[in-house]
């Protein structure tokens, strides 16, 4: 399966695909902003933002491609924060973005600069307290990330840094690179949009190229799928999402390695890496805002992918009926971790842990904490929790002293 190229300047057409990706990226960099701006006492905000392959802007049809929508949304939602702020009494924050955008045609970057013009203006006459500094670079990613534009990041001095990999096919944003964007920064986030047979043709690299074999078990199976093109079977999500997992789990702390949902075949895949538990935390409650954007086999509990597709594995589709199935593994899985973990973990360290493999939504996680029998949550102060929602970073996630019949012999207290 080869990359297809868009034709910004004939008019590019927007795809089924990226108008999903493109409502994603949409929600979720607007709860990124609110996110980092909600500290009472906070007046400043900065961030860098970088668009690797950035295109021209503008669709065929007049929607805003990434370029544009990262402008649109920075400039409405700080106008949200703001007033929020005002209502509540408090100052404005200030919010400063360094946006770097890279397309590797010249033509194309024109086009970019063309098309995104007017809306800086707007930036600069609707907003005193929105600041956008917009930088256009021309030339492979994969060769400008290591030499110009993280120098140009370090020269910044800005320790908030927010990726966007929209690539073709997968070769040109390797897992070295990712691997170096989260751990350059103390808060950096990717967002990744690959072909997943792109990605399978690099682990299985034909004789003299360079790549990472598969499994040959696991290379038979997807080659199969793939050459009676099945990849619109559960089979074909379930094997890929192993295995583009077991590839780049490595290159942050949390990754969601979920597809862009259609039936007709999962072909693409929209992946988020972040160096903190809290952006995989918004990032998976925004994908259940939409439950017609990703999907995700195998378990949705605290272990996704820990499951014998023979027998467990199921859809996951972040709609309700997949919320109802998450409660029900949830209910189980979070007394164990807690139980592995010597009886009693802080909040904080609790969702260390179970965000780094779980498509759960937070209010779900939380539910299903207050609803068994065989947990309890003490506040900072001693006191005990009573509801789901006022849960917080520094309480005590502990198991009972008396636990129900049900936990104590089901081998789930860690006594294994």
């Amino acid at each position: 399966m080869t990359a297809k190229s868009y034709d910004w300047e004939g008019g590019a057409i927007l795809e089924p695909h990226t108008k999903k990706k493109h409502k994603v990226l949409k929600e979720y960099f607007r709860q990124y902003l609110i996110t980092r701006c909600q500290l009472p006492q906070q007046n400043r905000f900065r961030l860098v933002v970088v668009d690797g392959f950035a295109g021209g802007g503008l669709y065929e049809c007049g929607s805003y491609g990434s370029p544009l929508i990262f402008v649109d949304v920075l400039l409405a939602t700080a106008t949200e924060i703001n007033t929020t702020r005002a209502v509540n009494g408090l100052g404005p924050i200030n919010i400063e973005c360094l946006l770097l955008l890279n397309d590797y045609d010249r033509s194309v970057v024109e086009l970019l600069k063309k098309n995104i013009a007017p809306l800086l203006v707007g930036t600069k006459e609707e907003s005193s307290h929105t600041i956008v500094e917009v930088e256009f670079y021309n030339g492979k990613f994969e060769y400008l990330y290591w030499g110009e534009i993280k120098s140009r990041i370090l020269r910044a001095n800005c320790r908030n840094v927010f990726f966007n990999l929209d690539q073709c096919g997968y070769s040109n944003v390797t897992s070295p690179i990712i691997r170096d964007i989260i751990f350059s920064w103390k808060s950096a986030e990717i967002i990744l949009t690959f072909m997943i047979a792109s990605m399978l043709a690099y682990l299985s690299p034909k004789s003299g190229s360079s790549g990472v074999p598969l499994e040959p078990e696991i290379k038979a199976k997807i080659d199969a799928l793939l050459h009676n093109n099945q990849i619109n079977k559960k089979e074909w999500l379930a094997e890929s999402e192993k295995v583009v997992f077991e590839f780049l789990k490595g290159c942050a702390p949390f990754v969601s390695p979920f597809s862009i949902n259609n039936h007709n075949g999962w072909q693409y895949w929209l992946m988020h890496f972040a160096s903190s538990y809290r952006a995989r935390q918004v990032y998976n409650n925004v994908l259940h805002l939409d439950c017609d954007t990703q999907a995700h086999f195998g378990r949705s509990g605290l272990h996704m992918l820990s499951y014998d597709p023979q027998y467990d594995g199921q859809l996951y589709l972040f709609d309700d009926d997949s919320r109802k199935a998450a409660k029900e593994e949830l209910y189980d899985d979070i007394p164990r971790l807690v139980g592995q973990s010597g009886d009693v973990l802080l909040m904080g360290d609790f969702y260390e842990a179970a965000y780094s493999e779980t498509p759960a939504h937070s209010e779900d996680i939380h539910e299903m904490i207050m609803e068994n029998p065989d947990l309890e949550v003490i506040t900072s102060a001693g006191g005990e929790r009573q509801k789901a929602h006022t849960i917080k970073v520094d309480d005590t996630l502990r198991l009972k002293s008396q636990r129900s019949m049900f936990f104590l012999f089901s081998g789930k207290d860690g006594d294994h």
